[in-house]
């Protein structure tokens, strides 16, 4: 941005200030996306024709009463689309992502965002991908009651605690369990068939919370759990350090994150724990394991982190997997090495399902381009949304995983747009 030298005394403040308040969005939107796993740094995704369905905000009223708000403490909602015909009877319950704040400054801040705040949520969203309603874009799931649950805790839906001083709520239990709640009092209960699923964050939290979700219901109710983009490792980065195991050790500690399979806290230290590779192996109900081999949230925010990379050596390759060179792919083979190391145990059970794709992408089932859609990706020349249906539909046995990088011409990967400071 460029002011004239020949300009008034207050125009030159004006573009001061101008100047002053561009650097400080430029700042806060990167220290947003350190801690978040939403896609809004990355290349804008357009939606298919027809425009999607737009689905309003429901509050859950009830809430506040147990305690159950956002950060802020604010109401948390939902939203939700009914079922029709064959799937009147039937539940579809997304979790959604947004990262996690593992300080009180960084939860101070995510309170004024739409990840903290329902003042701050979109008022309607699109369902697309697995919650949209065309049969053409999502045959196995579009008439079936769909749920999207907002998510403004900061820890996967599993923090119970508050700091009274800094005006913080970390009410993610109690969020989860209001919510469940409000769903079973709209019908839930007399499901047929039910999915939870969660992208990123979210993704997390369908795995601490896929048993309990299998027991709202009767044993005679179908019951299974989708996690996408939510198998976070506990991996050293590039320098040698271990960036994302010091970030989810300050979050169970602040958050007081409480719902940690208790087959795994026996064995291990509960900041383990929070990874999916040592907690998967405790879920008993059938699970889906949804992931690309080079996750580029965790590539950008765990693997190779600006905080690791003080030469910046890695910051072409971390925003644009085109660029990385020979040693920074075999790098970034290892970390897929260790991917596919950390689900050998449930790629075991028939009961299970994995799909494994050799991309640079974040949350794959809520996207229609890499659902289903007429160039999604595609392994043995079958899609994300054929492969969770067989499985979920028990009509195939799915362990579904790609070759190494770059064999895949059929990937839709992410190439983002600024640097995460």
């Amino acid at each position: 941005m460029e002011c004239s030298s020949t300009s008034p005394a207050f125009f030159n403040l004006l573009c001061l200030y101008a100047i002053l308040g561009f650097l400080l969005c430029k700042w806060v939107h990167g220290f947003e996306h350190l801690n978040a796993t939403a896609d809004h740094n990355v290349m804008p995704y357009a939606f298919s024709r027809p425009p999607p369905l737009m689905v309003g905000l429901t509050f859950i009223h009830g809430a506040a009463a147990k305690g159950a708000v956002c950060l802020d403490g604010t109401l948390p909602g939902y939203h939700i689309h009914r079922g029709y015909g064959s799937g009147a009877n039937n539940w579809l319950v997304m979790l959604e992502g947004g990262g996690w704040c593992n300080s009180i400054r960084v939860c101070s801040y995510s309170k004024k965002t739409r990840h903290g705040s329902s003042t701050y949520m979109e008022k309607q969203i699109p369902f697309t991908g697995i919650l949209s309603n065309k049969a053409a874009e999502n045959p196995d799931f579009f008439n079936w009651n769909r749920v999207k649950i907002r998510y403004c805790d900061g820890a996967s839906f599993s923090g119970d605690s508050q700091i009274e001083a800094a005006q913080l709520y970390f009410r993610g239990k109690r969020i989860w369990s209001a919510a469940m709640e409000d769903l079973k009092s709209k019908g839930m209960r007399y499901a047929k068939q039910a999915l939870l699923a969660g992208c990123s964050a979210g993704g997390l939290a369908t795995i601490l919370h896929c048993d309990e979700f299998r027991e709202l219901f009767p044993m005679t109710t179908r019951v299974k759990c989708l996690s996408d983009a939510g198998l976070f490792l506990d991996v050293i980065d590039i320098s040698g350090r271990r960036t994302s195991r010091n970030m989810f050790g300050s979050l169970v500690s602040l958050q007081k994150v409480w719902n940690l399979p208790q087959r795994c806290t026996k064995r291990l230290n509960p900041i383990l724990c929070f990874f999916p590779q040592h907690s998967i192996a405790s879920v008993k109900t059938p699970l889906f394991l949804l992931n690309t081999a080079y996750d580029s949230w965790q590539i950008q925010a765990s693997l190779a982190p600006p905080s690791a990379d003080p030469h910046g050596r890695w910051h072409e390759c971390r925003n644009n997997f085109a660029h990385c060179s020979a040693s920074q792919i075999q790098f970034l083979q290892g970390f897929r090495n260790q991917m596919l190391y950390a689900v050998r145990g449930l790629s075991k059970h028939r009961k299970n399902g994995i799909f494994i794709n050799s991309c640079f992408a974040h949350c794959q089932s809520e996207r229609q381009d890499t659902w289903f859609d007429q160039n999604s990706p595609r392994i043995r020349n079958k899609r994300i949304a054929e492969y969770v249906g067989n499985w979920y539909f028990d009509r195939a046995n799915v362990k579904a995983i790609d070759c190494p990088y770059p064999c895949d011409n059929t990937c839709h990967n992410l190439v983002f747009r600024g640097e995460v400071p």
